[in-house]
C-alpha cells in the first residue's frame, strides 16, 4: 500500500490555491516586483539604533525601494517568497549572534515574533513575522541553535496602528500592551524578539519589558528601520 506524503500534498494544494487567488485577485505591484527578486537583489544594511533607551538592530533600510516592496509584500499580502527572502536575511545575522552567545553561555535561546492581538490576527489571517520564522533553517527552530516560540509573549491590548500616530502617542499607545504568558519558559534564557519595521522603537521596547521582568536577556531586531 502506497504511503501518502501529506507534507508534499499540502504544499501542492497551497501552491494551487495561491495561483487561483492570484488569477482572480491580481497581486499588488510590490508583490509582483518582489516575486521577481532573489536574495542578491535585496540591499542589506546591518545597523544598531539607540531608540527610547534601548538598542534595536536592523538588517535593512526601509527607504530602499526593494526593501519597501519586500516588507509590504510580506506584511500586507503574506507572500511566501517575501517571507523566505526575509528569513534568509535575518538568519545570517542570527547565526553569528547565536554562535557568540553559545561560546560564553549554555542558556537556552528563543526566537520570538512580535505578537499580534487576536483581533488583528483574525482580521489579517497571519502574523507576518511568524511567516518569516517558519521559513528559517531547521536548526533555528528545533533547539539545535535556537527554538522558535510564539507562546511565551502575548499582546494584551488591540492598540491602534502606530503609523497613524505622532511620536509621543506611539510611545503611550504601546504601554502595557504585552505580557509574558509563560514566564518559566523565558526565565534566564536569551530571547531574540523580532518585528518587521521600527520607527520610534516604542513597540519593541514595550514588548521587551515583560520579558526583561521575567529575567530574560533580550535582543531586539527589526527587519528594517523606517
Amino acid at each position: 500500500m502506497m504511503c501518502m506524503d501529506w507534507g508534499r500534498l499540502f504544499s501542492f494544494a497551497r501552491t494551487i490555491g495561491t495561483e487561483f487567488i492570484d488569477a482572480i485577485l491580481p497581486p499588488h505591484a510590490h508583490t509582483v516586483r518582489t516575486k521577481e527578486r532573489s536574495f542578491e537583489d535585496i540591499p542589506l544594511l546591518l545597523a544598531e539604533h539607540e531608540l527610547l533607551g534601548v538598542k534595536i538592530t536592523t538588517v535593512m533600510d526601509y527607504r530602499k525601494p526593494e526593501v519597501r516592496d519586500l516588507i509590504r509584500s510580506l506584511k500586507y499580502d503574506g507572500n511566501e517568497h517575501a517571507a523566505r527572502l526575509c528569513a534568509t536575511v535575518v538568519s545570517d545575522f542570527l547565526r553569528e549572534e547565536i554562535a557568540s552567545i553559545r561560546m560564553f553561555s549554555p542558556r537556552p535561546i528563543f526566537i520570538i515574533p512580535l505578537p499580534l492581538h487576536h483581533n488583528r490576527l483574525r482580521s489579517r489571517g497571519f502574523n507576518q513575522i511568524t511567516l518569516v520564522l517558519d521559513s528559517l533553517p531547521h536548526e533555528f527552530k528545533d533547539g539545535t541553535q535556537a527554538t522558535v516560540t510564539d507562546a511565551a509573549l502575548i499582546r494584551t491590548r488591540d492598540t491602534p496602528h502606530q503609523t497613524a500616530l505622532p511620536r509621543q502617542s506611539r510611545i503611550t499607545n504601546m504601554r502595557g500592551a504585552f505580557a509574558v504568558a509563560e514566564p518559566d519558559i523565558v526565565r534566564h534564557a536569551h530571547v531574540f524578539l523580532i518585528d518587521d519595521v521600527t520607527t520610534t522603537g516604542a513597540t519593541l521596547k514595550s514588548a521587551a519589558q515583560p520579558l526583561v521582568r521575567a529575567k530574560a536577556n533580550v535582543t531586539l531586531i527589526a527587519l528594517a528601520r523606517a
